[in-house]
Formats: C-alpha cells, sequence, structure tokens
C-alpha cells in the first residue's frame, strides 16, 4: 500500500489529471449505476460479466457491456413504448471518464422521478430554435471556440485542440445512430475526432438536459483524482499530473542520526573554568604579609 493511499482514503488516486477531459475512466462503473440503483433500478447480468439495470417502468435500460462486441461500453436507451424501437440511445465508450457518465445517470435519475415528461422530451427547436445549444453553453463559458464550420455540422473544441464537441443537422438515419458514431450529438477528447482518445454520441431525442449535465462536468476547471496505472496511451505526454500528496522526505542515514544527536547533546565545561575541592586538595598558601 503506497503512503498516499494509506493517508488518503478520501480521494481515489494519487495524483490530479488536468484537463480533466484527458483523465480517462477510473476502471470501475459502480459510481455511474449508483445513482439508479439508489431509486430501486432492476439490477441483472450475465455470465460474461455485462450489466443490465432497467427502470421500474421499463421505459429506461442501461448496459454496462465490458463484453460488449465492440468499444461502446455504457449505452443507455429510452423508450415511450416499452416493446418499441428507443426513442433515444446515449453511448459511452470504454475509455470515457467514468465521472462524465455519473453526471448523466445522475440526471437521468432525477429526471426519472420527475416522469415521461421529463426523461423522454424531445429537444423541440419549433418552440425554441435555440434549445439544442443549451448543451454547448458550460463548454462556451470555459473558453471553449468554435471550430472551423464544415457543411452540416456545427463543432467547438477546447482551448488546447483536445477535446470537442460536434453536433450535426439535417436528417440522420435513427439506427444509424443508435449503433454507430453517425449519431446527432458527439463529445470527444484526443488528438482528432478520427481517433479519439474517447468518445460519446447521443441520438436526436436525448433531452437536452441530460447532455448538458454531461457538458457541465467536463466543463468543470477542477483535476480528477487517478492512479497513475489508469493513464490512457491516447493522452500520453498530454496531461498534467499534480500528485495529490506531496513527496515524503527521504528517511534519515546514519549520519544524518549522529549529527543530529550531536546536536541535542549539551556541551561540555572546560575542567579549569571552575575550582574543585577535594579533600586531597591542599590548602592556599598564604599571601605575602604586609
Amino acid at each position: 500500500m503506497t503512503p498516499q493511499r494509506h493517508l488518503r482514503r478520501d480521494i481515489d488516486g494519487d495524483v490530479y489529471v488536468s484537463p480533466r477531459y484527458l483523465a480517462s475512466t477510473t476502471g470501475t462503473g459502480d459510481p455511474a449505476l449508483a445513482p439508479l440503483l439508489d431509486l430501486g433500478w432492476d439490477l441483472q447480468h450475465d455470465d460474461l460479466g455485462n450489466v443490465y439495470v432497467t427502470a421500474p417502468d421499463r421505459r429506461v435500460r442501461l448496459g454496462y457491456l465490458p463484453e460488449g462486441e465492440d468499444d461502446g461500453l455504457w449505452r443507455i436507451n429510452a423508450y415511450r413504448d416499452p416493446f418499441g424501437p428507443p426513442t433515444w440511445g446515449v453511448c459511452f465508450n470504454d475509455s470515457v471518464p467514468t465521472e462524465f457518465v455519473a453526471a448523466f445517470t445522475t440526471a437521468l435519475a432525477t429526471a426519472y422521478e420527475q416522469g415521461p415528461g421529463t426523461y423522454l422530451a424531445r429537444p423541440d427547436a419549433r418552440t425554441d430554435e435555440h434549445e439544442p445549444f443549451r448543451v454547448v453553453v458550460p463548454l462556451l463559458q470555459q473558453n471553449w471556440m468554435i471550430d472551423r464550420p464544415r457543411w452540416g455540422a456545427f463543432s467547438i473544441q477546447a482551448p488546447d485542440g483536445l477535446a470537442g464537441l460536434e453536433y450535426i443537422t439535417g436528417d440522420l438515419d435513427p439506427e444509424a445512430e443508435l449503433t454507430t458514431r453517425e449519431a446527432r450529438w458527439q463529445l470527444w477528447a484526443g488528438n482528432s475526432i478520427d481517433r479519439p482518445a474517447w468518445y460519446t454520441t447521443a441520438s436526436t431525442n436525448t433531452p437536452v438536459a441530460l447532455l448538458a449535465s454531461v457538458t457541465r462536468c467536463v466543463a468543470d476547471p477542477a483535476p480528477l483524482p487517478r492512479w497513475r496505472e489508469y493513464k490512457s496511451s491516447y493522452t500520453e505526454g498530454m496531461v498534467q499530473l499534480t500528485p495529490i500528496l506531496p513527496p515524503q522526505p527521504p528517511a534519515p542515514t546514519p549520519l544524518d542520526v549522529r549529527r543530529a544527536s550531536a546536536s541535542r547533546r549539551p556541551a561540555a565545561i572546560p575542567a579549569t573554568s571552575v575550582p574543585r575541592w577535594s579533600t586531597t586538595s591542599r590548602p592556599a598558601l598564604p599571601g605575602p604579609r604586609r
């Protein structure tokens, strides 16, 4: 056990990673599952280790799929008809920082308690043409910049160019949105959107409030704690790592111990500084008489 782990049980990590969108996953799904399980959602798993969580009304389903067919570790779908096709779907791949997934599931748990009118609310550009762009506001407030526009897409990037958000306009294939990266929304980090360190996709009808919970978490300037071994190879050399605790001083050497002991020892008193009398001392000789 490292000194950091022993001394700081309240922080799960030995370094802070900045910017936080380059932190990668924590390697455990429990923090993101907890908000839904706390509401009593049903938990099932298969013999491969995949986990399936279902809402009581069967209208929202989450899959945590470490043994899935692709890198889509988290898949969350919502249904107006429990037996029909998904109304919306969100995917987080296997390297997304777990805190971002937890931000989404926490917002989803809140929306679920408020009812279907909230967690199935579709973005409606007819009533507010700027509603979908509420998702990007937290990023713009942290100086993310509008990227070079291309036909059919709107995108912004982090100041260092190592993260971005893309919004696709026009008509999209509903099935492709749920099974590929050709979705309405894509949030990513790394060198480029084509080879990202991690990515998140969301289909057309995903509620804006749920997506905004993720971008707020991404935009938070606070670093994230991590153990060094979970550092992503895609972001090697790009992140700033700060020790959570300062390094421990080196153990003292034997020479250090002797020097310290000597500095605490009282100084020796010179033998001739104070006259000493004993039974063997001769009496003082008389001085000259006046």
